[in-house]
């Protein structure tokens, strides 16, 4: 009681002192409380101190501890957005080469191109004025029809593709891209051939990095009628994507769904995409049998709108290996030259997607970074109160306040920033495409990532043998420098 009345004094005193008093009692509350939980951490034993709670959080991580919590609320399989916090081996562990005296930088005024050819030997193949395409993100099933056309406006004005994801056609979203992967999902949708004229390529779903190539089901809201037709199941029905397509039952059923999609849509791009797992090879010798066009890889850091943690954490090979083995695959058989290999899992910035063309890739797909880079300021409104994915996705809180000429000018203006610090990287190196950029242009940090995709260790010298008894003849400028 005494301590209560102590304070209505000081209170009381504080404010006919003003300011100073207010500036006063605030310190000296904040002293008070913050000695008392101090001293309390101080001198209460671990099994009545709160600091058991730093300890645990140590040991185990918050991510286990609230998604530890999440599996009690919740009692079934809970869904991680974006993808998994796991540190794996990644990209992050190679370093590019610096042209000096060895290897010549390439002159400012040369031009770098950055051009790629997808479906090189298809008739209708998907050229793109730089490698980076936006990924499969599905309308309905994760993204708002605001946020598809967005994406769709902002690869187009960069001259690159953008790829539907598994949900239903938007034909606002074909509209607004120049060019458009279709995604031929594991579901009853999208197989008219009247939508499959459409695309400019076409790309199979085997599976993805983050669900393997587990089987879902997307609750359609029963009055949600424009999404129902899109997926062909009624107002509150599940629309099921499958584990297997019904035309793939086994591996040896590939080759004539490549032809079906063929003789429907032309001789334009057909690929396969899958989650790189142990039998990658043997994945892809299926897919190569079959006459893909291109081969779609993604690493185990891949995202999703939602899937269990256990498929983002404990399956797959990441990207860094997955890519390095594929572009292997391919040479070994002799069809780099006829099969577009692209890169997707974690692709971040412009210095992700160098590198993975250097592992062998002709180009790479972006996601999450896509919707962060057109979200851009627009993120602010969601934001304190709920998170920023709430702005882009269908069921968002926000998705009605997301500007779609804004966020299409965002991503736009990301695309070219990234190709300019391509072009300045590719410059680096002393190269003039980004075809030429290869293997002998890296460097790895550590031991694992130097023997897993094949490169020299940075602190090892990469020279060859008799170069320090090698005379390098002079210039004729060196000459008449020596004799003077």
């Amino acid at each position: 009681m005494k301590k209560i009345w102590r304070k209505v004094f000081l209170s009381s005193l504080a404010i006919a002192l003003g300011y100073q008093g207010a500036r006063f009692l605030a310190r000296k509350i904040i002293h008070d409380v913050s000695t008392d939980a101090i001293s309390t951490i101080m001198t209460d034993l671990y099994d009545e101190n709160l600091w058991e709670f730093v300890s645990a959080t140590t040991k185990f991580g918050p991510q286990v501890i609230v998604e530890t919590n999440l599996r009690s609320q919740e009692g079934q399989m809970i869904k991680r957005p974006l993808g998994s916090p796991k540190k794996f081996p990644s990209l992050d562990q190679l370093m590019f080469n610096i042209g000096q005296l060895h290897i010549m930088p390439t002159p400012l005024e040369q031009p770098v191109d950055t051009k790629v050819v997808i479906g090189k030997n298809c008739k209708y193949p998907l050229i793109i004025d730089l490698p980076i395409m936006v990924s499969g993100m599905a309308f309905g099933a994760a993204l708002s029809e605001k946020a598809k056309v967005a994406l769709a406006k902002g690869a187009s004005m960069a001259n690159t593709a953008t790829n539907t994801g598994e949900g239903p056609f938007l034909p606002s979203e074909r509209k607004a891209a120049k060019k458009l992967i279709l995604q031929y999902n594991r579901g009853n949708w999208n197989k008219s051939d009247d939508i499959l004229k459409q695309a400019d390529a076409i790309e199979i779903q085997i599976g993805q990095g983050a669900t393997g190539g587990t089987g879902q089901k997307y609750n359609v809201g029963i009055t949600d009628f424009k999404l129902a037709k899109g997926f062909g199941v009624l107002p509150a029905q599940d629309a099921v994507l499958h584990a297997r397509h019904a035309e793939v039952s086994t591996p040896s059923e590939l080759p004539k769904l490549v032809q079906k999609l063929k003789s429907v849509a032309g001789d334009i791009p057909i690929g396969v995409k899958f989650g790189a797992g142990k039998y990658l090879e043997m994945d892809m010798k299926w897919a190569i049998d079959a006459g893909v066009d291109f081969i779609t890889i993604d690493g185990a850091e891949a995202a999703t709108k939602g899937s269990a943690p256990i498929l983002q954490d404990d399956f797959g090979i990441p990207t860094i290996f997955a890519i390095n083995r594929a572009a292997q695959f391919l040479q070994k058989q002799n069809c780099q030259d006829r099969i577009s290999l692209i890169a997707a899992g974690k692709i971040r910035t412009p210095g992700d997607v160098l590198k993975v063309l250097a592992l062998g890739a002709d180009a790479a797909y972006i996601g999450a970074i896509a919707l962060f880079a057109m979200s851009h300021t627009q993120v602010l409104k969601p934001i304190p109160f709920e998170p920023p994915t709430q702005l882009v996705y269908y069921d968002g809180k926000y998705a009605d306040k997301f500007d779609i000429a804004s966020g299409a000018k965002n991503l736009a203006k990301f695309l070219k920033s990234c190709n300019d610090e391509l072009i300045e990287g590719i410059r680096a190196l002393g190269k003039t495409s980004v075809g030429e950029v290869n293997k002998d242009d890296l460097i790895a940090l550590d031991d694992i990532t130097a023997k897993g995709v094949g490169v020299p260790l940075a602190y090892e010298p990469c020279i060859t043998p008799n170069i320090y008894n090698k005379k390098i003849p002079l210039s004729t400028e060196g000459k008449r420098h020596e004799e003077g």
